[in-house]
Parts: structure tokens; sequence; C-alpha cells
């Protein structure tokens, strides 16, 4: 990444960059990643329970479509430098390409047809 030299001259002044303590500066970065995690997790967990099979594939999509429309109601509402990994992009693309996705799958989920056992 390119830096300017006044850049570096202001954050060596405010504190920024490598002067910060890194045990402070990790603690935050964990925090600021947390609702990336969560919707990972959610992820995670669909995927898991839709492995079972048959009545467990549509509750592991509406568990997968659940955790992308959370994820998308946090771009949404969480400030810029609190949505982490979230925030890849403009928020309005990031919120409706995690609510096209999440309401996707949660249509998807409730139509699927389930074989009768």
């Amino acid at each position: 990444m390119k830096h300017s030299a006044k850049a570096l001259a202001r954050q060596a002044k405010t504190g920024q960059g490598l002067t910060k303590g890194a045990a402070a500066g990790s603690g935050r970065r964990l925090v600021t990643q947390l609702p990336y995690w969560i919707v990972m997790a959610g992820v995670v967990a669909g995927l898991v329970t839709a492995r079972g099979g048959g009545q467990a594939v549509r509750g592991g999509t509406l568990v997968v479509a659940g955790a992308l429309l959370a994820g998308s109601l946090a771009r949404l509402v969480l400030p810029e430098g609190k949505a982490g990994m979230l925030a890849s992009r403009r928020r309005i693309v990031d919120v409706g390409v995690l609510g096209v996705l999440g309401v996707g799958l949660l249509v998807a989920g409730l139509i699927v047809a389930v074989p009768d056992s």
C-alpha cells in the first residue's frame, strides 16, 4: 500500500500505525471482526445441518438464509469502523448482496419439496 509522507507523519503524531500497543490493537480488531464471525458461524451451522438430508436440508437452508439476512442487517446498522470484514464494498452494495442472497435462500428453503419417508 502506498502512503504519502504527510499521512505517515500524521499517523506517527496521533499514535496510530506501528506505534500502537499490540495488545490494545489486537483486542480491538477481534471485537471489530465479531459480526463477521457470527455470520460465518451461522452459515457453517446451516451447512452442517443441511448435511443431514431430508427435512434437515430445509432447516439448514433457512439457517443460512437467516445468517445472511442478519449479516445484511448488521452491515446496515453498524458504523463503517465496527463492521469488520462485512464491509468489503460500499454499504448499499454489501447490504444489497447479502439481502438478495438471504431472501433467495429463504424462498428456496420455504418451497423445497421434502420427500415423505
